[in-house]
């Protein structure tokens, strides 16, 4: 799938979006270096906007900055995954809560479902997923909660592809994601939150198992 921003509001954002889009369907892999001279060739512009998208991309947690190493893409372990998916865990459902009791409408979290459903290959079913789970925290009536989970969205689906890429699960994810969407369109708020929370919580338990201390021997 290739990457073709329209319409395009400057170079610096053009860049940021393209990168992006590698990082998060995997087209750019975790410890990768973005050397700022290839990037501007291949983008076709100067450095300048390359560098500051760069450090964009390092204040949403996607790139590394290091004085001897540059740029690269943030490496995921299991650390990183669980403090990502703790903030998740004590937000999202809340937000998807708020949502139903607003009675707010749902219909972009249905249209990204069948989205994810319809999917050509994992980066088109990636960005529906990451979709779907805005459409239902994005109208909870609280901005502040909204931009929090905002914030470490990039993130989450950054330690989605990982995840994926060692063992794809999205028919299991596809199946959460359609009864989490049924219980709130039939007005369960408790229900729904509840089916939210153990999706958020089982995928990062599959896919980052804690380690008991007889393994680590």
């Amino acid at each position: 799938m290739t990457f073709a921003p329209t319409p395009i509001p400057s170079r610096t954002q053009y860049v940021l979006e393209a990168i992006k889009h590698g990082i998060l369907t995997g087209g750019l892999s975790p410890g990768q270096s973005l050397v700022e001279t290839e990037l501007a060739a291949q983008f076709g512009v100067s450095k300048t906007p390359v560098r500051e998208a760069l450090k964009t991309l390092a204040g949403t947690g996607l790139v590394v900055m290091s004085q001897y190493k540059g740029a690269t893409v943030r490496m995921v372990d299991a650390d990183m995954a669980r403090e990502v998916y703790d903030v998740r865990l004590l937000l999202e459902p809340e937000a998807l809560r708020r949502s139903i009791t607003r009675n707010a409408s749902l219909e972009d979290a249905r249209t990204a479902l069948v989205r994810a459903d319809e999917a050509a290959d994992q980066a088109e079913r990636s960005l529906a997923n990451r979709e779907f789970h805005r459409a239902l925290y994005l109208p909870c009536g609280n901005p502040l909660l909204a931009r929090m989970l905002d914030d470490v969205r990039d993130q989450a689906a950054l330690v989605s592809t990982v995840a994926w890429a060692a063992d794809p699960s999205w028919q299991r994810e596809a199946d959460e994601h359609r009864t989490i969407l049924e219980l709130a369109l039939a007005g369960d708020a408790d229900a729904a939150a509840r089916a939210l929370h153990e999706h958020i919580d089982s995928f990062v338990q599959r896919a980052f198992p804690e380690q008991t201390e007889e393994d680590q021997a």
